[in-house]
């Protein structure tokens, strides 16, 4: 399955809207990196919105995808997480560990637009 990533000026947004296997969470990891490196995009959106379960792998792949997202250049925020969804990465001892959230994608583009003017040296 392909998560379509969308390119909004120097961000790139993408929104997962269905629960993915373990090889679809890595092909969207995959094709997200290539689209942050193809578009030289300042930052990342991933929203989870619609997930109301997010396992272990899935956890692990969005934390690490943010984290290669920094080092390729651009700022990540992670979206929309459901309060269940993140009781539950708690209790399992996986939470998102050195990666920006947000309760809704406004507040996402907020963070976002924050991180990437602070990296710029602006405000």
């Amino acid at each position: 399955m392909k998560i379509p990533v969308l390119r909004l000026k120097n961000i790139l947004l993408t929104s997962i809207q269905v629960d993915l296997t373990d090889e679809d969470a890595l092909n969207f990891q995959e094709d997200l990196l290539k689209a942050v490196q193809i578009n030289d995009a300042d930052g990342v959106i991933i929203d989870i919105t619609a997930l109301d379960v997010v396992d272990s792998f899935l956890a692990r792949v969005l934390n690490e995808t943010a984290v290669m997202a920094k080092i390729l250049g651009a700022e990540a925020v992670i979206s929309g997480m459901q309060p269940d969804v993140a009781l539950t990465l708690v209790e399992m001892g996986r939470e998102l560990i050195g990666v920006s959230t947000a309760i809704n994608l406004d507040h996402g583009m907020e963070k976002l637009q924050a991180l990437i003017s602070k990296r710029a040296g602006g405000v």
